[in-house]
């Protein structure tokens, strides 16, 4: 992908519908904490990421918690999307979800209806299943490269 907002990224699907298609970059951190955006967020080390190009006003986060957060939707095994934000925020106070189970993203990734089909047709995308370790277990810096060499 040429596109400078996805050229080497790692994209996660999280919902694809018949109008559009939403989902998140795995690989392009930010150089800041959750709280310096949400100063009423608790102290957290959790990984801050561009999550694309629309809705950078936006904040949306994918955790491996999902059974902790009401209402949120499992975008496959082991990954959730968002959920109570409330809830979240009293959880992580408490200790009760670490740094480690969670990611967020500023913005997100966005297609409209049939644009990422053609995209995929072009080859423009590498299609690979989701593994939640990828997520969680590998560094953000390495997965492109890991990916893109298999």
């Amino acid at each position: 992908m040429l596109d400078p907002n996805f050229k080497r990224t790692v994209v996660l699907i999280c919902e694809h519908g018949d109008h559009d298609t939403t989902g998140f970059v795995l690989n392009k951190t930010l150089d800041i904490k959750v709280n310096e955006l949400l100063p009423d967020f608790p102290e957290s080390k959790a990984a801050v990421f561009v999550g694309g190009p629309v809705a950078v006003d936006s904040l949306h986060y994918l955790h491996n918690v999902g059974d902790m957060l009401d209402n949120s939707l499992e975008v496959c095994p082991g990954v959730y999307w968002g959920g109570d934000f409330e809830k979240l925020k009293f959880l992580m106070e408490n200790g009760l979800i670490k740094d480690n189970n969670i990611k967020f993203f500023v913005g997100y990734s966005g297609w409209s209806e049939g644009q990422l089909i053609e995209e995929m047709q072009e080859t423009s995308w590498i299609v690979e299943d989701m593994d939640a370790n990828y997520l969680f277990k590998i560094k953000p810096f390495v997965l492109w490269q890991n990916r893109a060499a298999q």
